[in-house]
């Protein structure tokens, strides 16, 4: 090594995505483009672009590209999490969410969409709120104060403020266990995992801001609240929205609210499916390992998504920044990024037939070993074991 490369840890390492994250921010503004396309075309179908690009684009261009398995080297972490540049990128997109949102109220109320336009506009712009929670977890894991309020501002364009008290201090501490909400079960279908979820969601984040307050000698509904605080901000934005557009825009704030739920539920249900973290003799759950979330590495979800199909050295390491996330050999892998397996969730018998072979390879086909929904433990125990009922409640 030469004094230069001594002097600098990212010598003989270039980030090979380092141009193309920005695709990450211009992502946020599909709907905006569908919107305007719609506009200039006459073509009112085209408000439903966001969602075919979602659903059918990047899952095709997933499997063209194929996967990046690449990792930066251990000496580079540590310049690459100080790079500016990467910090930049995250920072820009938190009011782009805000632009995509006022421009699709704007357009439902002013443009004379038909009901299909209008509802094309809703989910698309619905994705992009679930992005905004993508965008608010990346910064609200970091440790600065600034990041941790844009994480706030950022979770309020679709109203999941809550997602940064539950996420940081509830699922990253209980996933891939059976007392976390967000962790979804071997044999769950996606909807009877989101009937779980999101009001177990919504509970864990208040009582634990509740307790946290009371600590403080402060009461629930104080002004430090951290689960109030950006649901103001969603409350003055979309009141505002309503104000300034009128009843037209109500239900367009409701579907892309509520679709921006549907969106991180999907995203919670893929990450963790099956799989459990094992009870050590003194009662207690095993260290959080790569090994407990599902992982891809295809590059053009990645890309769009900040890393966050690399979820497996986040639950790792937590704090660590997108750009800097690992792979891992011999980690459970999923078969396509998150746009292809969201799909595919929506089906779950062909969810189960593809994902539960790869939960059972995970564990050597020892099916006691997964995290197993309470209502079909018996026939799973049943189809891929030996065991006797007695030993069923174990």
């Amino acid at each position: 090594m030469t004094q230069t490369d001594a002097a600098d840890p990212l010598a003989g390492y270039r980030d090979g995505k380092r141009y193309f994250w920005p695709l990450a921010a211009v992502w946020v503004m599909t709907p905006v483009i569908g919107i305007y396309l719609a506009q200039v075309t006459g073509v009112q179908s085209l408000t439903w672009l966001t969602v075919g690009v979602w659903f059918l684009v990047l899952p095709l261009l997933d499997w063209l590209l194929g996967e990046d398995g690449s990792n930066p080297p251990e000496g580079a972490i540590q310049a690459l999490e100080s790079d500016r540049y990467y910090r930049f990128l995250t920072y820009m997109t938190v009011p782009l969410h805000y632009v995509t949102l006022v421009v699709g109220a704007w357009a439902v109320a002013t443009l004379g969409f038909h009901w299909l336009a209008y509802l094309g506009a809703a989910l698309s712009v619905g994705i992009i709120n679930g992005l905004a929670i993508n965008t608010g977890h990346e910064l609200g894991h970091k440790k600065s104060r600034l990041e941790k309020n844009l994480a706030k501002v950022c979770l309020a364009v679709t109203g999941y403020g809550h997602f940064l008290t539950e996420h940081n201090k509830g699922h990253h501490k209980d996933v891939a266990t059976p007392e976390d909400p967000a962790s979804a079960r071997m044999g769950e279908s996606i909807y009877r995992f989101a009937l779980r979820e999101i009001p177990g969601a919504w509970r864990r984040a208040w009582n634990t801001e509740k307790l946290r307050l009371q600590r403080q000698g402060k009461g629930t509904w104080s002004p430090d609240n951290e689960v109030l605080q950006p649901l103001a901000i969603t409350v003055f934005v979309y009141g505002g929205l309503i104000a300034v557009f009128g009843p037209i825009v109500v239900p367009f704030l409701l579907i892309s609210m509520a679709y921006g739920y549907w969106f991180l539920t999907n995203a919670n249900y893929i990450e963790h499916y099956g799989l459990l973290r094992q009870k050590q003799p003194d009662g207690r759950y095993e260290r959080c390992q790569p090994a407990h979330s599902w992982n891809s590495n295809h590059l053009m979800s990645n890309l769009v998504l900040f890393h966050l199909q690399r979820h497996s050295d986040h639950h790792a390491w937590p704090t660590r920044r997108y750009q800097s996330l690992r792979d891992f050999d011999d980690i459970p892998t999923l078969p396509s990024g998150y746009p292809g397996m969201y799909g595919l969730a929506l089906v779950p018998p062909l969810w189960r037939a593809v994902m539960d072979p790869r939960v059972l390879e995970t564990y050597d086909r020892d099916v006691t070993k997964a995290n197993i929904d309470p209502a079909k433990r018996e026939r799973y125990l049943r189809r891929y074991s030996d065991y006797d009922g007695a030993s069923m409640s174990a």
